[in-house]
């Protein structure tokens, strides 16, 4: 076995894991569930069917990733934040043709007891705010906060806020790397 898993996990046949994986306390890895190299389960974490983990994902504490997930490489999933499917969940009516696509690209972090409406897409490292409900596609390098979320800002890949000079270029304080604003877009300049 090339991952660790503690005693009290569940991993049901079918799984396919990466090498170097961490899967922590009463977590559940549910059958056809992929996950990448080095990543890190927490406790309590369920990783249902179809759900595709990249290298280097991060899922903290009390996560349920539902199946129409997909989250790139290194990304960060904060303690109890929420996946949904389906848009209009009823007890009484079976929906599981109606399972919508989530794609979180590579870099996102999202902070704890955020909740991600199935169907949107989250850009290359943006960044969620710790309780925010994103209701639409986040582009890359945003930082968007609240209920609804709302865009405040701009992200560096290292997780530093960005602020930009009338040029629209901005300097990672943390990293050195430049950023150039364009038409309400971020790239990082090399």
């Amino acid at each position: 076995m090339s991952y660790f898993a503690h005693p009290t996990a569940v991993i049901d046949q079918g799984c396919k894991i990466g090498e170097g994986v961490k899967i922590w306390h009463f977590s559940h890895l549910m059958s056809g569930c992929i996950i990448g190299n080095d990543c890190n389960i927490g406790q309590n974490v369920v990783v249902s069917p179809k759900v595709i983990l990249g290298n280097n994902v991060r899922v903290q504490n009390n996560v349920s990733i539902y199946e129409g997930v997909i989250c790139e490489d290194d990304v960060f999933l904060g303690p109890s934040m929420v996946f949904t499917n389906v848009i209009n969940p009823r007890s009484a009516i079976s929906r599981k043709h109606e399972y919508m696509q989530t794609l979180v690209h590579k870099g996102a972090s999202i902070g704890a007891n955020a909740t991600i409406i199935c169907g949107n897409e989250i850009g290359e490292y943006a960044f969620i705010g710790a309780g925010a409900v994103v209701t639409r596609p986040v582009p890359a390098y945003a930082l968007v906060v609240g209920n609804p979320a709302k865009q405040i800002g701009w992200m560096s890949e290292y997780g530093q806020r960005l602020k930009f000079n009338e040029a629209g270029i901005s300097t990672c304080s943390e990293s050195g790397v430049k950023y150039l604003l364009e038409s309400n877009s971020v790239k990082k300049l090399t």
